[in-house]
């Protein structure tokens, strides 16, 4: 690919931030195409496509040229926002309603567990939404999930957002759900996988009916019980019992879904996405589902400026980050983290989906402003450039070339203006474009992207992280509202990519490849989409998707196909095209055949474009279903004529008939097969391919094979487009008859749809139609003609149609009107003969009135009449015209052009009137008097010539332009002259000058415009000249101005004759005084004065007028001299003083330089010498110098140097440093930057350095001096080919490095090994210096590491036995000390590093034992031993002693405190169980209670304490298990291997009273089940290994144990008669026995179901008596009392209910009913109050049992009747109970209070309908003979009677 291949398809690798430290993604293609490449993107684009495509996106850098600027304006830009809550992208709760939730709870709590949610759950003081515990439960797997993985805090924020959670309420939070939603959960999920099955089925079904969807549910559904026709007229919305939401249409009620809640309607094949049958269960729609409450979107924010936007943009920044600059990966970092919820609530603002057609492109534009700071020639380079986003989507070879409306954010980009955080969501493009983003200035952005072939991966991915939110919105992906945190992508398989797009950068995604990312800070982007030929297949894929999803699409995916095969495509789009045409053209031709056999036969074609060739130009009808564009075809009903469907939907628009519909098509099948094959040889001349195809289409469009019942029998599309054909030939040879044509024509809809097997039938429609209308317009004419009279208002027929209708040869078909037509037409053609005639002669307007009445009475309409007609009205009014202007006498009156246009009509119209000579004769007046004027105006005009002739034509009538015009010039003349006159008045006095040259100027201009010459402009040219010479003078007096223009002033003023004026006489006396200024300067000048002379000068200048020549010159001397003197006044100053400090860093060139200036100075200096001298002395030290450098040089070539000493070299070398020190100060006390200092500088360091290696000779210098001596020696450059000298003083202290290095270093710096000691050593030879201390040193370390080298292999060679744990150490020591590396060291510290890891991993397993010594030795002791006693008391037998030490602990301290326990007699320590009693007291321990009470201990006391944790089985046995080969023997491995055996001995015993304890059934083993768990208790507390599962199978058995205890402890006081237990009890009990998984045959389960079933058997039998209302006799009722009484279980309430029955009230001796009652105030007896005839509420009520004959006492009673008064007295019960019937004997006290009357009445009202007996208060029944005792008056009850 050249330049442009990718210097990094950077799959992994991040230039900026390695991805490994952020989220692992790997990285997209980036790719830099060279200049040429560049030129063009598409091609570009499809070059690196295979590559870049399986990414999803990459990334392209423009090459470094291409820079466009920024088109928008900064200052003025304004755009909207939109706000983003960041914290809600992923991690929100879905917008559910919560009141649909709890209508679908309470229908599941009625449904499965016969109740309802009565209250409300409370939650830390709020009321709980469990609607949002549900669906945030849902989020993170379900309830199982959440529990496992311990996320109720991330639940908790889905609940509560922005509230933090304690430990303690998540675990409120998990029992909440498990109490209440649990069960919900189990029903929801099963109701899924229901529907999921259903739908499947569903499918199933749908294909084998093709498209009849199956109903499998009858849940409210309208289904059309009368199975009327529908009629053909449209169906009212008010007859239909439930509309469509969607379609809008109540038909199809029998697959109308309606809503659980609202009661609406949907069909299911219109809902988004459609279902295929009814789901089971209850439905709600997704209005009712989601709350807009709790809805999620980004709303619009404010408007911003760009720089009040990006002041924002900086205060968030700087908030997250501080003022430092922060890294992508702390951005990506925090931007997830608040993603998923863990960083608080977040808002950002973000300019998105700005349209540039509005607010303006980032690109240049040709339309746009062009900015000033931007280049004509770069704003047009840019403007048309194929990168502009402007131009991309109509490029040469883009699909979109043919769309003609703008589409935001397809052809016409989106602006973006993003801040930090500012997030675009997973989302792919619409109708699955192509994308290109430019990112013009700000911040990176950063893109995740999952490849096209993964999005059904991805969508399945988002849809089970984020299950709540597809439930709400099903189309969420539509919305670009969610995020989802990439690495989850990763981990469930889906490959993502990332791309980080900089400044100037594109980012290009591909089709259906879906993407999202976010803004790293403030910055501005620009996107669009485009579409290349290879999208063409991804198109129909998108329109696919719109269609499924009942979504518009952006544009017809059909249509365009259509317009890009008709146009001139691009040679790459033939393969995509042919195939995508091929798709459609088969996808119709099966829904046109299967319509066709479906019964549909109506056809007709569609309306044609006005613009065929552009997309969008007009708008297609669309599918009422799922809202597609229908560009090839429709169907639409005559019952709905507004309302059209796409042909898979054709089932749905109404119930009609098939019959009754009619298929729309814009294309037949052969212009559809017409387009494929023109495609297909386009591209088979691209690719050579089989000739297949047009086969294939042309068989493909026979339906011989297709067959349909047609009156009883079955024929072919083709036999009956035959028959068809057969017919027609007849009808068109037999007279025309209207109704068989018809009925032909539409017969033949059927067929005109089809291929090209149909063109036949196509002929023959065509020649029919023809027929139909010619022989229509033959009668439609003879009729008009036979029926028109000139007192109708019947319409003419024209004479042009007539003869249309008669020039058809042949005739179409056989109209006998025919040839009477044709007589009509032949005398209408003589009229138009006459007509022409007399058009085209002169002819008297009588005649042409006369010819235009015949043409009027003809019956046929003659178009030449209307020209006859407008003939004779021109000409009427042609006369009236002339007429008033021959009459008007008045000067001036007819304009001439009035004249001429009579002139030139009455010779047009050629008409013979009397009026036409005397207009002629105006005429030839008015041109004599233009040619007069015109000779006037072309010649040279005087004033006095003009007003003659104005005189002359002062009365003429005809108004002519010329003339006026003289009169205008005339007065224009007149006025100018006044004006002159004015402004001549004292001209020469007047002070204002430059208004007088104004005027002048004026008048001068105005006189020259003048058309009559004036003979006064002379004088105006001579006064304006005077008048500027005057201003040039006055102006001369107030400002100076040159001398020589003075001078010409003033010879200007002799030239004008005023220089006698004041004015001028002043000037000449200005102009001598600065003459003689001007010699006396230029004397100067020549003579070089001094400088006192030149400031004299220019002092005297000042009173001047003039500016002198020479001044200029006096002042640049000055200037120059006095720049001379601050540039050598550094140089004079270091020369006087002789400080170097004050002038440091001087130039020697300067001082030179400065030193030549002075011989050009026009001014005398005396520091000019001063200078010299300077000069002089740095000249000498300059010589010094350069003499010491060459004894420098001469020193560096010395071959003879030894120790340095011998032959004096160190003398000479410090001899040679003072000489250098001394002229480096001398050089910089002269004060000058002299280029010899440095090189003085760097030999003398050079020398010192030379001396110094030479002082290592014989000594052992520290390793720090030789690193710093070689330091000195990078610093100064010192270079092997400088001089023998350095050479070998380098290669000498490299050598001294080296050796110290090994000897002398503090660490090693580097391994060194015994062989680069000995090169060491051999490199010696050759080095011209002696250093033997170090020579002796590394000598004597080698000899060493031998030795140790040694010892390493006879150590290695004893037996394994034999090698000891601190042999190896004092190696390993020894070997580190050593100077050198070596194999032996490596596998010596290997083994020991082996070793050390393994005790350290034991010690990390046993820390708990290890106590203060830290030995793991004594840590595995001590647990050795804790295993010793626990498999001691699995083994002792059960009539043993206790144990002699405690239980609790491995204290051995015998001298502490003993508690024995006096059940099993082990011992236990006072401090240990915490035992403050006495110690002689009976004490029972913790695991003896679990005999006795049942109850698991959970006290620390039972167990052993080492440190709170023991050792883990698992991690031992691994430890023991590892497979390592240790070089020596280590004891703690064998007490390691001991404990494993002996932990899984412990087990071992465990699992055997686990398996006692699960399959015993009889009663008398339970004691011994008991000890055993007892013992199983004390034994695992004991060990000091621990083993998971054993302590879990411990935990299950000792719930079992207990459950049993308790379940016996029950049934046994049930058997001694203490207490019955309670069916809530029982109830209980077997729940948690199911949960324990005790097996249904154990026999305590067995006992408490039959309890169970006992209870619950009577309690229904009782509730059925209590709500009888009194069926039931008493016996019956005290009977059922008498068994509940005496069953086995305790059902109080229903026993107190029944009694309550078994009380009777009233006179009528009836138990409690509904029937409204009144107590007695006295004996509170309860009376109905229909029974005691009572009409109002009384006050007080007394009964008359309590006080007989007083009923009057009672004021609103009315009279009662004698016989039931009697019997209300007299009369018992029949029915009384036995119990009863003892009580009537004597009187009994009423156990009644008034406070609890009072109660009553407060708690119901007496009047009302109490709904159960708990609504009024019952005693026990008194006898109804009783003794009525006095009691206190009930004055204070009145209050609550009348309530």
């Amino acid at each position: 690919m050249g330049k442009g291949r990718p210097r990094a398809v950077e799959t992994g690798q991040n230039l900026s931030v390695p991805f490994t430290e952020t989220l692992n993604i790997p990285s997209g293609p980036v790719y830099y195409p060279s200049e040429e490449e560049f030129r063009d993107p598409l091609e570009y684009i499809y070059k690196i496509r295979p590559e870049a495509e399986p990414y999803g996106i990459c990334k392209i850098v423009p090459p470094n040229n291409w820079k466009p600027p920024f088109a928008l304006n900064v200052d003025s830009f304004t755009f909207p926002t939109k706000t983003q809550a960041i914290h809600q992208l992923q991690a929100r709760p879905a917008s559910c309603d919560s009141k649909t939730f709890e209508l679908e709870y309470n229908r599941f709590l009625e449904g499965h567990c016969g109740k309802k949610l009565k209250k409300r759950v409370v939650f830390e003081g709020e009321e709980l939404d469990l609607c949002k515990l549900f669906n945030a439960v849902r989020r993170f797997g379900g309830y199982d999930k959440v529990v496992k993985d311990k996320n109720w805090g991330d639940v908790f924020r889905f609940v509560r957002s922005g509230k933090k959670i304690s430990e303690c309420a998540k675990h409120v939070l998990c029992q909440l759900y498990r109490e209440h939603l649990y069960d919900y959960e189990g029903y929801y999920k099963r109701l899924n996988r229901e529907r999921a099955k259903s739908c499947k089925r569903g499918i199933h079904e749908y294909a084998k009916s093709e498209n009849k969807v199956k109903v499998s549910s009858s849940k409210r559904r309208r289904r059309n019980c009368d199975h009327e026709k529908v009629k053909v007229y449209k169906v009212e919305e008010e007859e239909l019992d439930q509309i469509c939401e969607q379609c809008r249409s109540g038909l199809h009620g029998e697959v109308m879904l309606l809503c659980d809640r609202c009661n609406k309607g949907w069909h299911i094949y219109c809902l988004s996405p459609p279902l295929k049958q009814v789901p089971p269960g209850n439905w709600y729609c997704f209005e009712c589902l989601n709350s807009d409450k709790d809805s999620f979107g980004f709303v619009p924010g404010k408007r911003f400026t760009l720089e009040a936007f990006r002041r924002l943009a900086d205060r968030a920044k700087k908030k997250w980050f501080g003022p430092a600059c922060a890294s992508r990966v702390q951005i990506e970092k925090k931007f997830w983290e608040i993603v998923e919820g863990s960083a608080g609530e977040v808002e950002v603002m973000y300019g998105s989906d700005l349209d540039t057609s509005v607010y303006g492109s980032g690109f240049p534009r040709l339309n746009d402003l062009r900015p000033e700071s931007v280049e004509l020639k770069a704003w047009d380079k840019y403007c048309r450039s194929p990168w502009n986003l402007n131009n991309l989507p109509k490029l040469k070879g883009s699909m979109l070339q043919a769309v003609h409306h703008n589409i935001t954010g397809v052809m016409v980009p989106w602006l973006y203006v993003g801040m930090l955080f500012s997030a675009f969501c997973w989302h792919f493009e619409d109708h699955c474009f192509y994308s290109m983003n430019y990112l013009h200035w700000g911040e990176p952005k950063c893109w995740y992207s999952v490849p096209g072939n993964e999005a059904s991966a991805f969508e399945k991915v988002m849809r089970d992280c984020l299950p709540d939110l597809f439930d709400a919105q099903p189309d969420l992906l539509f919305q670009l509202v969610t995020m989802l945190n990439p690495s989850v992508l990763q981990e469930n398989g889906v490959p993502v990519y990332s791309v980080l797009q900089d400044p100037g950068n594109f980012v290009i995604t591909f089709p259906r490849s879906y993407h999202g990312g976010f803004n790293l800070g403030l910055n501005c982007a620009e996107a669009v989409n485009f579409a290349p030929a290879d999208w063409l297949p991804h198109g129909g894929f998108g329109a696919e998707l719109y269609q499924l999803y009942h979504k518009a699409a952006v544009l017809s995916h059909e249509e365009l196909l259509c317009v890009v095969a008709k146009s001139d495509w691009d040679s790459k789009a033939s393969t995509y095209l042919r195939k995508e045409l091929l798709r459609i053209y088969t996808k119709e031709r099966t829904w046109r055949e299967r319509l066709w056999k479906s019964g549909i036969t109506r056809s007709s074609p569609m309306s044609p474009r006005k613009s065929p060739e552009f997309v969008g130009t007009e708008e297609d009808p669309t599918c009422i279903i799922c809202k597609q564009s229908l560009y090839l075809s429709a169907i639409v009903c005559r019952c709905r004529p507004s309302a059209f469907v796409c042909l898979e939907h054709w089932e749905h628009l109404c119930e009609c008939k098939s019959r009754k519909l009619c298929l729309l098509y814009r294309h037949t099948l052969a212009e559809l097969a017409d387009l494929v094959l023109i495609v297909d040889k386009h591209a088979s001349e691209e690719i050579p391919q089989s000739d297949g195809l047009q086969r294939n289409i042309s068989c493909s469009n026979e339906l011989n094979a297709s067959k349909k019942k047609v009156k009883g029998a079955h024929g072919t599309h083709a036999q009956l487009a035959e028959q068809w054909l057969s017919r027609s030939c007849k009808i068109l040879q037999s007279p025309f008859s209207g109704d068989a044509y018809t009925n032909l024509l539409k017969e033949a809809e059927q067929f005109l749809w089809a291929g090209s097997e149909m063109n036949s039938v196509r002929d023959v429609v065509k020649k029919l139609t023809e027929a139909r209308k010619w022989a229509r317009g033959i009668r439609e004419c003879l009729s008009k003609i036979e029926n028109w009279s000139p007192e109708s208002d019947f319409e003419k027929v024209p004479l042009k149609r007539v003869k249309k209708l008669l020039s058809f040869d042949p005739v179409p078909c056989n109209e006998p009107g025919y040839l009477k037509l044709k007589d009509c037409a032949e005398e209408a053609s003589l009229l138009v003969q006459d007509i022409d005639a007399a058009l085209s002669t002169c002819s008297k307007i009588d005649e042409l009135e006369l010819l235009y009445s015949r043409a009027c009475s003809s019956q046929i309409h003659v178009k030449r009449s209307e020209k006859l007609s407008q003939k004779i009205s021109l000409a009427k009014v042609w006369i009236d015209s002339a007429r008033k202007v021959i009459s008007d006498k008045r000067p001036a009156a007819v304009e001439v052009d009035i004249l001429y246009k009579l002139k030139s009509e009455v010779l047009e119209l050629q008409v013979q009137v009397q009026e036409t000579e005397m207009i002629f004769d105006l005429v030839s007046l008015a041109e004599s008097c233009q040619d007069r004027c015109r000779s006037v105006l072309n010649g040279s005009v005087t004033l006095k010539d003009v007003e003659v002739l104005l005189q002359e034509m002062e009365s003429f009538s005809v108004n002519i332009p010329e003339l006026r015009l003289l009169k205008q010039y005339q007065i224009d003349v007149s006025l100018w002259l006044t004006r002159l006159n004015d402004i001549m008045t004292n001209v020469h006095q007047r002070e204002d000058q430059q208004n007088v040259i104004d005027e002048l100027n004026r008048i001068l201009e105005d006189g020259q415009s003048l058309k009559i010459q004036v003979d006064e402009l002379p004088l105006v040219k001579i006064e304006l000249k005077k008048a500027c010479c005057r201003e040039k003078a006055l102006k001369a007096c107030d400002t100076k101005m040159a001398l020589d223009f003075l001078q010409q002033l003033l010879a200007e003023a002799v030239v004008l004759q005023i220089e006698r004026e004041e004015l001028f006489l002043s000037l000449s006396r200005e102009i001598a005084g600065a003459l003689q200024w001007e010699e006396r300067a230029k004397d100067i000048l020549a003579l070089k004065g001094q400088m006192s002379e030149f400031e004299d000068l220019i002092r005297t200048s000042e009173d001047l007028v003039a500016i002198m020549p020479s001044l200029g010159d006096i002042k640049a001397a000055i200037l120059v001299a006095k720049s001379w003197l601050n540039n050598a006044t550094p140089f004079l100053e270091s020369d006087f003083s002789g400080s170097s400090a004050s002038c440091s860093l001087l130039k020697l060139g300067a001082l030179k330089e400065l030193v030549s200036q002075s011989r050009f100075l026009k001014i005398t200096l005396e520091q000019q010498s001063v200078l010299e001298e300077v000069l002089e002395k740095c000249m000498e030290w300059k010589h010094g110098a350069y003499s010491l450098l060459q004894d420098v040089e001469c020193l560096y070539g010395v071959t003879d140097i030894g120790d340095g000493r011998s032959n004096g070299l160190i003398s000479k070398i410090e001899h040679l440093v003072n000489l250098l020190e001394s002229a480096i100060k001398a050089g910089l006390s002269l004060g000058l930057d002299f280029p010899e200092i440095p090189k003085l500088q760097n030999a003398c360091s050079t020398l010192r350095w030379c001396n110094k290696v030479l002082s290592f000779c014989y000594l052992t210098p520290p390793y720090e001096d030789v690193e710093s001596l070689m330091d000195i020696a990078e610093h100064l450059s010192i270079m092997r080919s400088s001089g023998n000298l350095l050479s070998s003083l380098i290669f000498g202290a490299e050598w001294l490095t080296n050796v110290s290095k090994v000897i002398s270093a503090p660490v090693k710096c580097k391994a060194c090994k015994l062989t680069d000691a000995e090169e060491m050593l051999a490199e010696y030879q050759g080095v011209s210096i002696s250093f033997p201390m170090m020579v002796a040193q590394l000598t004597d370390a080698t000899c060493k590491h031998r030795l140790w080298q040694e010892q390493v292999h006879q150590f290695f060679s004893l037996e394994l036995g034999e090698r000891s744990w601190s042999q190896i150490m004092q190696l390993k020591e020894h070997g580190k000390a050593s100077f050198f590396t070596c194999a032996e060291l490596d596998m010596v510290l290997s083994e020991v590093e082996k070793v050390e890891k393994w005790k350290q991993r034991c010690m990390d397993a046993v820390a708990n034992f290890a106590g203060d010594e830290n030995s793991l030795l004594c840590a595995l002791q001590k647990i050795k031993e804790s295993l010793d006693r626990s498999l001691y008391l699995y083994e002792k037998s059960q009539g043993c002693e206790g144990v002699c030490l405690c239980i609790c602990c491995t204290n051995g301290y015998e001298d502490w405190d003993f508690l024995i326990c006096s059940t099993c007699k082990d011992r236990y320590h006072l401090q240990c169980v915490g035992y403050r009693n006495h110690a002689e007291e009976v004490y029972v321990c913790s695991y003896c209670q679990l005999l006795v009470g049942g109850s698991i201990p959970h006290n620390g006391g039972g167990f052993l304490r080492h440190n709170g944790k023991h050792s883990d089985l698992k991690l031992l046995f691994e430890l023991v298990s590892i497979d390592e080969n240790f070089c020596v023997r280590i004891e703690e491995r064998d007490i390691l291997q001991q404990i494993v055996d002996q932990a899984y001995v412990c087990k071992k015993c465990l699992i055997e009273i686990v398996d006692f304890e699960m399959h015993y059934y009889d009663k008398d083993q339970f004691s011994a089940v008991g000890k055993k768990l007892t013992t199983a208790l004390k034994a695992i507390g004991v060990a000091g290994v621990y083993d998971h599962q054993s302590y879990c199978d411990l935990e299950r058995a000792l719930a079992r144990y207990s459950w049993r205890f308790q379940v016996a402890r029950l049934l046994d006081a049930l058997e001694k008669g203490l207490e019955k237990p309670s069916i809530q009890q029982i109830q209980r009990h077997l729940k948690e026995g199911e949960a324990m998984n005790i097996l249904p045959e154990d026999r305590f389960r067995l006992k408490l179901s039959e309890l169970m079933n006992i209870g619950l058997q009577w309690a229904d039998r009782a509730k059925k008596v209590v709500a009888d209302s009194g069926d039931l006799g008493l016996d019956g009722v005290y009977e059922l009392i008498a068994q509940g009484e005496s069953l086995p279980v305790c059902l109080k309430k229903e026993l107190e209910l029944l009694r309550a029955r078994s009380m009777l009230h009233c006179i009528c001796r009836k138990p409690y009913d509904e029937r409204s009652m009144i107590a007695c105030g006295q004996c509170g007896e309860w009376y109905h109050i229909i029974c005691v005839k009572l009409v109002s509420q009384p006050k007080v009520y007394i009964c008359a049992a309590c006080m007989p004959g007083t009923e009057n006492l009672v004021s609103t009673l009315e009279p009662v009747d004698h016989d039931r008064s009697t019997y209300a007295k007299f009369v018992e019960p029949k029915t009384p109970s036995p119990r009863h019937t003892k009580l009537i004997m004597g009187p009994k006290k009423s156990e009644s209070s008034l406070t609890q009357k009072m109660l009553t009445i407060r708690s119901r009202s007496i009047f009302g309908h109490p709904s159960g007996i708990d609504g009024i208060w019952w005693r026990n029944r008194k006898p109804f003979r009783r003794a009525a005792k006095r009691r206190a008056e009930l004055d204070s009850l009145s209050s609550f009677l009348h309530r």
